[in-house]
């Protein structure tokens, strides 16, 4: 966590809001209980906040200002940030970091704001899963190892898209897990959103990449220590997997939709063609309301569209 002290301390504010901020997120770590990365998550749409407001209020903000602020200055932030290319779905997870913000200092007796309350978060496209077909999945697993100098990091890579295409878990998921948590039987126990614990059946394939890329990492990890560590033997950063991804779209001609996250993706719409009951998937994946995972459906209908005016006699009729 040090690095994160550094960056409060490289904020633009005040003493009280930089220790302000150090609070909130020592708040989310020990009482919410988030995971480190969605921290550090909220902890840069925060800063990038503050870093704003400094210019906007020409010099560093205090707690006072942050009680100050009306609608126009919130909606002044947002389109400084569409301005920058932001899509509504990053805008809308801003103003989340936002608000959490602003109810911890409300509830801390620190600051009370009712504007940004009455602020309209943009609102998230309607966006239909973008997931891989089979093959494109599998020859990701297979292949991504090609784009490592060293043979142990190819193998990392290997067991990470293993995991997130075998267990549909999410790239913050499996890269949140320590050595204790390596899955040694048939069921691996993740924490996802809001802390929230859920068991998935593991593959005995992911537990095989898993095994093979610790026996040729050169660390020596304790059980509090990352399952997954970067060339300095420090927790994987997202943006490594997301970069290899990148990659491998140039290498397998993947389309530009391929991420980390269309594995996981992948994982439900191959479970569901295959028969898979959506409640069920719906708990393997971690998700609180069945209407999300009801979204794989839409996809699933359209590849049995797909199919059938690719195959079938009266589609294939002229009129």
């Amino acid at each position: 966590m040090a690095q994160s002290a550094a960056d409060i301390v490289d904020i633009p504010a005040e003493t009280d809001l930089r220790d302000a901020v150090r609070d909130w997120r020592q708040w989310l770590s020990s009482e919410r209980r988030t995971a480190e990365l969605t921290t550090e998550s909220y902890g840069r749409d925060v800063r990038m906040f503050i870093r704003f407001l400094a210019e906007h209020l020409g010099g560093p903000a205090c707690l006072s200002d942050l009680s100050n602020l009306k609608q126009a200055d919130f909606r002044s932030y947002l389109a400084r940030r569409r301005g920058e290319g932001l899509s509504n779905s990053s805008l809308a997870r801003s103003m989340s970091s936002i608000r959490s913000l602003f109810r911890f200092l409300e509830r801390t007796d620190r600051v009370h704001n009712p504007a940004i309350n009455a602020v309209r978060t943009p609102k998230r496209p309607h966006g239909v899963p973008k997931p891989l077909s089979v093959g494109q999945a599998m020859s990701s697993v297979e292949q991504v190892a090609q784009l490592q100098d060293e043979s142990w990091l190819g193998l990392r890579d290997v067991a990470v898209l293993t995991l997130l295409y075998g267990c549909g878990l999410r790239i913050s998921e499996a890269l949140s897990l320590n050595l204790r948590d390596k899955p040694k039987s048939d069921v691996l126990v993740v924490t996802g959103k809001g802390n929230k614990q859920r068991m998935v059946p593991v593959l005995n394939v992911v537990r095989a990449a898993i095994d093979e890329y610790l026996s040729h990492c050169p660390f020596e990890l304790g059980d509090d220590e990352p399952l997954f560590v970067g060339k300095r033997g420090r927790r994987l950063d997202p943006g490594v997997i997301q970069r290899q991804v990148r990659r491998l779209r140039g290498l397998l001609g993947l389309p530009e939709s391929a991420t980390p996250h269309a594995l996981r993706h992948s994982f439900a719409t191959h479970l569901l063609s295959d028969g898979g009951d959506l409640r069920t998937i719906q708990e393997l994946l971690g998700h609180a309301s069945l209407s999300t995972t009801q979204r794989y459906t839409e996809v699933d209908a359209d590849r049995l569209l797909e199919v059938y005016n690719r195959t079938h006699p009266s589609a294939r009729r002229r009129v």
